[in-house]
């Protein structure tokens, strides 16, 4: 086991993996902004190291100041958490040359991964089930408008190397394919710094549905059940439940068994997350995510399972320390993104919390780093918090969901929260009648209404 970690993040997810370091007795090193000088993970860590001024370039992704805070702290782990550094194959490999364990995959796993075209050929050769598209980067729009007519309209034009919603553009019918194609490009390279797109299949109405494995680079891997994220704003989720609620249970255990083997193939090491769209029945690869996701919690509520313990011991070179026949599942949860960002218009709302009142209660679950007199900064990602409910089954998580929403109270700063008052008692989300467009749509229609 490791005798020092230090948490290359900041926010609510430092604070998580801080914590869990803490319960399996290793001391823990934070690093920080000069942004994040009085952040709660600084202030309850056992050391920190400013690295850099504001900006994240030249603090939370800057590897030498990094690398640095390693050798002066003598930390023998670099847990990366999400976002930043999370799935950056060079850090990876850089830790490992100074002696430095990385607590994720291999590099040679998060490259394969990272590459859209290279993810999807390697799922197609692991018996993933994938969208119907081109065989790699497509080179020029003849090549688009052939594959169209191959696979059928709509089609999604996609970054290879891209992420987050950007470089992606969808083409309904061949005359649409020219502009498409070079906006995508475009917006690829300005993102990226590669245009190089593919294409897929347009599905109308998917449902956005991912598997939880995790492994330990022995040829031992496990799937930890389904989550669907459907409910997403700009290709972004907000509201996340496990086990998905509307995918028959034959068909969750037939895709985790699926994804599980994969990952033996693999000898995949560490928490990762197979995304899929799901849609008439069937399952097609999106991508895989080589690191903790934002919303492992409600896996973590509905099996048990710490992922954060398990990614530790694993990346310190212990075997798994469950079986396929160990995970069971019991009951439901549902996770809420709390941005600090106006519920209507998203426009980010930085400041001081002035007063600070968390949901609590049976089965309430609440992972910040925020606290009263806290000043939020501008220049990170808007996440401040995840309410996370468990219950008996959906109906009772949505209930409890309701009760939680209500008396979660964020002065000082605008919050999503008046959106999921507001979602909580919709009568689409209560019957699970949504996909991946439905969130836009709905505040469309909200925007008109005023």
């Amino acid at each position: 086991m490791f005798s020092k970690v230090l948490i290359a993040n900041r926010g609510e997810i430092a604070l998580r993996i801080l914590r869990a370091c803490k319960e399996l007795g290793i001391q823990t090193v934070a690093v920080h902004s000069t942004a994040d000088a009085d952040a709660m993970h600084v202030r309850l860590a056992d050391e920190s190291v400013c690295i850099g001024p504001n900006p994240a370039t030249q603090s939370y992704l800057n590897i030498p100041s990094i690398l640095a805070a390693c050798e002066i702290t003598g930390a023998d782990a670099v847990h990366p958490g999400y976002g930043f550094l999370s799935e950056n194959a060079r850090f990876a490999r850089i830790l490992a040359e100074h002696k430095v364990a990385f607590i994720g995959p291999s590099a040679h796993h998060i490259e394969i991964m990272g590459d859209k075209i290279e993810a999807k050929n390697t799922a197609i050769e692991l018996g993933i089930p994938c969208v119907p598209g081109s065989d790699g980067a497509v080179t020029s729009v003849d090549e688009a408008r052939r594959i169209g007519t191959e696979i059928g309209y709509p089609v999604l034009i996609k970054a290879a190397a891209g992420g987050g919603g950007r470089g992606m553009k969808v083409a309904r019918t061949e005359a649409e394919i020219s502009n498409a194609y070079s906006t995508a490009r475009s917006e690829a390279k300005a993102a990226f710094g590669d245009d190089a797109v593919y294409i897929e299949k347009y599905l109308g109405k998917p449902r956005h549905i991912e598997i939880q494995v995790m492994g330990d680079g022995q040829g031992n891997a496990v799937h930890l059940g389904t989550r669907d994220c459907s409910l997403q704003r700009r290709h972004q989720k907000v509201w996340e439940e496990a086990v998905a609620p509307t995918v028959p249970m034959d068909k969750q255990k037939e895709i985790g068994e699926i994804c599980a083997a994969a990952m033996r193939k693999l000898k995949y090491s560490g928490a990762g997350t197979i995304e899929f769209l799901y849609e008439d029945g069937e399952f097609y690869f999106i991508e895989m995510n080589t690191r903790l996701q934002v919303e492992h919690p409600v896996t973590e509520r509905v099996t048990g399972m710490d992922i954060v313990y398990e990614q530790i011991k694993v990346a310190s070179g212990e075997p798994l320390s469950i079986k396929q026949e160990d995970v069971t599942f019991w009951g439901h949860a549902i996770e809420l993104r709390i941005n600090a960002e106006d519920p209507l218009t998203f426009a980010p709302s930085p400041g001081t919390i002035t007063y600070y009142h968390p949901a609590g209660g049976v089965g309430v679950r609440i992972d910040s780093a925020i606290y009263q007199g806290y000043r939020i900064p501008p220049y990170y990602d808007s996440l401040i918090g995840k309410l996370i409910v468990h219950g008996r089954n959906r109906q009772e998580c949505l209930q409890r969901l309701r009760r939680a929403v209500d008396e979660f109270i964020v002065d000082g700063i605008k919050t999503t929260l008046p959106l999921f008052q507001d979602l909580v008692r919709n009568p689409d989300i209560l019957a699970g009648n949504y996909d991946i467009h439905w969130l836009e749509h709905y505040l469309e229609e909200k925007k008109k209404a005023g």
